[in-house]
């Protein structure tokens, strides 16, 4: 009933990480066409030789820190590999930013958004994502060994505010907290800012803090899991080169 040149762009779009149901509305077939011909058509994607160095290092290193805090690679069933980072919709700057860091990352690859309630997927299908996030593995990251790789910690010591610039992206926030003083019998109130990073991965915290060390950023843990960065000095610093999320 469909010639190939249908099924291959039907499975195109299921290999850009396109849900079954938006690829059948969009081209009219079937979701059990779809689905049958999976099993049965060839691999869209050529094969490729494993990635040199990533082609922008402080694109790369920002997304590093994306990927620690809400990223994750998953296997394709018909081969390769998808990475895939969550972004709030509160956020819809972050999507954009995930977007661009992805392309510079890996130039020519397809990058996507796959929606979910609250949040969007940003996911790009290449056979070789673990080879550039070597923290690829099963189960959830703080259940396992996070160490970066000396290439990748090579990129980081390059590139320190791209590096905390993603985790802050993915799991930090900058709130602005606020007190009151009595001053000549007058109750006045005070805003100050201040960051946090929340993530139950120590190696994670870690990477983070060993970071914020490298670039005279004082930091002080609030909790097992949380960090805080309060020094007026030092919000100046995170200010300059993190700023709130967008």
């Amino acid at each position: 009933m469909y010639d190939v040149r249908t099924r291959k762009r039907a499975l195109a779009l299921i290999a850009q990480g396109r849900s079954l149901n938006s690829v059948s509305h969009e081209t009219g077939i079937s979701r059990a066409a779809i689905r049958s011909w999976q099993d049965r058509l060839e691999p869209l994607s050529p094969i490729l030789p494993p990635p040199g160095p990533p082609s922008d290092p402080g694109a790369y290193a920002y997304l590093l820190g994306l990927y620690l805090g809400d990223g994750c690679t998953s296997t394709h069933p018909r081969g390769g590999y998808y990475l895939k980072i969550a972004c709030c919709d509160a956020w819809p700057g972050l999507m954009e930013l995930c977007r661009e860091a992805i392309a510079r990352v890996r130039p020519g690859v397809r990058v996507h958004l796959v929606r979910k309630q609250g949040c969007a997927m940003v996911t790009s299908y290449y056979p070789h994502w673990p080879d550039l996030f070597p923290q690829h593995g099963p189960g959830k990251k703080h259940e396992r060994s996070i160490v970066l790789a000396s290439w990748q910690q090579e990129i980081v010591d390059a590139h320190p505010w791209e590096f905390i610039r993603g985790l802050i992206h993915s799991d930090g926030c900058r709130v602005t907290n606020w007190t009151s003083r009595l001053v000549d019998g007058e109750r006045k109130r005070y805003e100050y800012p201040r960051y946090f990073f929340t993530n139950v991965s120590e190696d994670i915290v870690r990477l983070f803090t060993d970071c914020l060390e490298r670039v005279h950023v004082e930091w002080k843990r609030a909790n097992n899991r949380n960090i805080s960065i309060a020094r007026k000095a030092s919000v100046a610093l995170m200010d300059a080169h993190v700023g709130p999320k967008c």
